[in-house]
């Protein structure tokens, strides 16, 4: 297990896990997560397990054991995605939020950068070619 995890009990530890799920779910609630939206997440949360700071390396290995079985689970548990389960879905993250504030300011801190990196990546899978060929990059700021 994770050093860093050892002052977190046993729900903690599995939130925690789950973190890039909620991330990945929260990211694209704004409508139905297609089956090349869901294979990114995964091929991310795995890539991270070679890319990411060595500190955060057995964190994602541990992610990527399960995240393709959880993130169906939360599809089926958060879907559809209308106001009361995006609601459940945030205070879900909210508990992350308050569990990484337990830990070591460094790897908390490493964490939740890490975290956000993955959730901007995730969000702009949702970006569709199209507005690009449409409205060219430096309209799409507008």
């Amino acid at each position: 297990m994770i050093r860093e995890f050892e002052i977190l009990n046993a729900e903690e530890k599995a939130l925690l896990l789950k973190a890039p799920v909620i991330v990945t779910v929260l990211a694209l609630s704004s409508k139905e997560i297609s089956q090349a939206q869901k294979d990114e997440a995964a091929k991310l949360a795995h890539m991270k397990t070679f890319t990411e700071l060595d500190l955060l390396v057995p964190y994602y290995k541990e992610v990527d054991r399960d995240f393709k079985k959880n993130l169906e689970e939360y599809l089926e548990r958060f879907f559809p995605f209308n106001t009361a389960n995006c609601s459940a879905l945030k205070e879900e993250m909210n508990k992350v939020d308050t569990i990484i504030d337990k830990l070591d300011k460094l790897y908390g801190g490493l964490l939740r950068k890490s975290l956000a990196g993955y959730a901007r990546h995730i969000h702009n899978t949702a970006h569709s070619v199209f507005q690009d060929l449409i409205f060219p990059v430096a309209f799409s700021k507008l």
